[in-house]
């Protein structure tokens, strides 16, 4: 029976999350499977493996092929590696020893590798938060003296209102003076006398017109009453 090493999908739409197991590679993806040997969650970065070493090397030996996905995997976390130094061990090309310290140096690059990667990210990640919170800043700055022009705005207005009130106030009732009251302060007696003349010699004049006017409306009716007679 032809066995492979291939991945089961979980996860929900868009949010794959896979399980690697050991199936008949005549059974459906995501149906029966043999053996669970670990999961692989491409939602992170990097992504997460976690993998049963000895059980994937134990199906390698054995004959199991992978897909190209789990080989991808299984030769990151070193699987080929280490079935590839156990058959130059069983060739004779070197000692088991040999095979161990190789594959530890691996081991150790591979971490190193691994970390670098993450630090950088990590590092990626923090610039990216900084240049975020500075931004913030700006706009929180900007938003700030936005206001502060808007305030003062405000208070120029309210300070022009104030100061053209204060100059539409009429002064002290008892000091303040119209023209016509300056006016009379200032004539003099001798002004008075003639303003007083003037004024009689005017009502004098109308007086004689008024009795001009009688008189002749008195003619005029003396004249009517004599045709009367006449007729």
């Amino acid at each position: 029976m032809p066995v492979k090493i291939r991945l089961k999908r979980e996860g929900r739409k868009k949010k794959p999350f896979y399980h690697i197991v050991i199936a008949d590679s005549r059974a459906p993806r995501d149906g029966r499977f043999i053996e669970k040997i670990g999961y692989y969650n491409p939602n992170t970065n990097p992504a997460t493996i976690e993998l049963d070493f000895d059980k994937a090397l134990d199906w390698l030996l054995k004959g199991a092929q992978p897909t190209d996905t789990c080989r991808a995997i299984l030769s990151y976390r070193g699987v080929l590696y280490k079935k590839h130094l156990l058959v130059g061990v069983k060739k004779g090309a070197f000692s088991e020893e040999e095979a161990d310290r190789r594959f530890e140096a691996w081991i150790k690059e591979k971490e190193a590798k691994i970390q670098a990667k993450r630090d950088r990210l990590k590092l990626g990640h923090e610039e990216e938060e900084k240049k975020r919170l500075e931004a913030e800043a700006k706009i929180k700055e900007a938003r700030a003296q936005e206001i502060a022009k808007k305030r003062a705005e405000e208070a120029g207005v309210v300070e022009e209102q104030t100061v053209d009130a204060e100059a539409e106030t009429p002064g002290d009732t008892e000091t303040a003076e119209t023209p016509a009251a300056t006016e009379k302060k200032a004539e003099s007696p001798e002004e008075k006398v003639v303003d007083e003349a003037t004024e009689t010699a005017a009502k004098e004049s109308k007086a004689e017109e008024k009795t001009a006017e009688e008189t002749t409306e008195d003619k005029k009716e003396e004249g009517s009453d004599k045709e009367k007679a006449k007729e």
